[in-house]
């Protein structure tokens, strides 16, 4: 069967479609079948992205790997349907959910084999997991937390196996050190408590948001003509390969 990626987080403007964005595409260029579901019927960045690359392909007459975008079904399952036709296909299936609560997210959440929960590196999106004193004590799960819980739960009752949850630092600053040491004591602590594991994201760059309109990733600059990388691409590069080694995914070798 394929393997589901689900990409979640109850709060908006964490990175979730960056992520998707970035390891579906990877795992494209590595040669593996992937296949993608928006979940967020609403603002649809991860679906417009891949709407945007198919579009750019057939513009450019370019064959650059290709996820497969899926639409939900209609009923009051959509999701299931969607996946049965991908798991046809795929070895991967990401799933991108929206920054709020809602059926189909928790449904998501209950059929991830991985689970990565995009942070902004502050106690704002901090407490999404957790509640904690004004002295810096971790009191208890928060809402999101529970949600997991409750995924798996349900996992263990169907027997299905453990979701491997993975935890990322986005937008970790160069600057303000106290603050990112206290958010980093903080999630080691949690991590133990309720099981996920933490790695750090993506930074704040350019390059992850400048190439949506045609749908491309640093990956595929090459093929489009950009010979010379920057630094900073170079650094976005070594990023995106550290978190997709970070992942732990059956079968994938990085090979960029």
């Amino acid at each position: 069967m394929a393997h589901i990626i689900v990409v979640g987080n109850e709060k908006g403007g964490s990175g979730k479609s960056t992520t998707s964005m970035h390891v579906t595409t990877a795992l494209a260029r590595m040669g593996h079948s992937v296949g993608g579901l928006d979940l967020d019927v609403r603002q649809r960045s991860f679906g417009r992205y891949l709407e945007n690359r198919a579009a750019f392909c057939a513009r450019m007459g370019l064959d650059l790997p290709m996820p497969v975008l899926a639409q939900l079904g209609d009923g009051p399952d959509p999701l299931t349907p969607a996946l049965e036709l991908l798991e046809k296909q795929c070895d991967f299936i990401l799933l991108d959910c929206p920054g709020s609560h809602t059926k189909l997210s928790q449904m998501a959440h209950t059929v991830a084999d991985t689970l990565i929960t995009p942070l902004n590196d502050s106690f704002v999106d901090f407490d999404l997991l957790a509640r904690m004193s004004p002295d810096g004590e971790v009191l208890g799960p928060s809402i999101y937390a529970e949600m997991v819980w409750n995924a798996r739960q349900l996992r263990a009752q169907a027997g299905a196996g453990p979701i491997d949850w993975l935890v990322l630092r986005n937008r970790l600053g160069t600057q303000q050190m106290h603050n990112k040491r206290k958010v980093g004591g903080a999630l080691a602590a949690l991590s133990k408590r309720i099981g996920f594991r933490v790695a750090p994201g993506f930074s704040e760059r350019v390059i992850f948001r400048e190439l949506f309109p045609n749908g491309l990733t640093l990956l595929d600059l090459k093929d489009v003509g950009t010979e010379t990388m920057s630094m900073s691409h170079i650094a976005a590069r070594q990023e995106l390969r550290d978190l997709i080694a970070e992942l732990r995914l059956p079968g994938v070798t990085i090979t960029f």
